[in-house]
């Protein structure tokens, strides 16, 4: 993987950035003056970012991801992982039948919904899943491959399926780990 050095990152005007980033220079990233990375943070190749979205620190988002923030916004706290082919989408058509559908629709033909995602502290996104508007991963949540998340979810958690249902609690063991890595680094 090849990633832009300090200087290019620098040039393509974030919002703001942190230390020691590792951003593929085949990801696609757009509205980079919307775009916030913080320290430790690792974007991989071949994904798509764009709108109003904050990267905590120790963030990894793997291959093939898309993570799209538009009006509303994505907050990704830190140590967060969104697994390769992971999509989370700020924004979505009304598939009801109601309203017309598309980007090459004037808005006063839609129904979009808009609205905030937020994944919190220790959360993992499984390869291939989707987080729908409005949707909050909270603190140490867990979801499956596949799977597809359309409601917020409960801390300490594994979710999976579709949609996405709570299948046990997750171990919080990790924040253990996280304690000893702050210190060493």
């Amino acid at each position: 993987m090849s990633y832009f050095t300090e200087e290019q990152l620098s040039k393509l005007g974030f919002k703001s950035l942190g230390k020691n980033l590792k951003i593929s220079d085949k990801a696609a990233i757009y509205d980079c003056d919307n775009i916030e990375i913080g320290d430790n943070s690792r974007i991989d190749d071949f994904c798509v970012i764009s709108g109003n979205i904050i990267i905590g620190s120790n963030v990894h988002i793997t291959p093939f991801c898309l993570i799209a923030g538009g009006e509303k916004g994505i907050v990704l706290e830190d140590f967060v992982t969104i697994s390769y082919g992971a999509k989370i989408f700020t924004q979505s058509d009304d598939y009801h039948g109601f309203s017309l559908t598309n980007s090459t629709i004037p808005k006063i033909y839609k129904n979009e919904k808009k609205i905030k995602v937020l994944l919190k502290r220790h959360s993992i996104v499984g390869s291939g899943a989707t987080i729908l508007p409005g949707v909050v991963l909270e603190i140490g949540v867990s979801v499956g491959a596949m799977s597809l998340v359309t409601k917020s979810t409960t801390p300490w958690s594994i979710y999976a399926g579709i949609p996405a249902v709570k299948i046990k609690d997750r171990s919080k063991e990790l924040i253990k780990k996280e304690k000893e890595y702050l210190k060493k680094y």
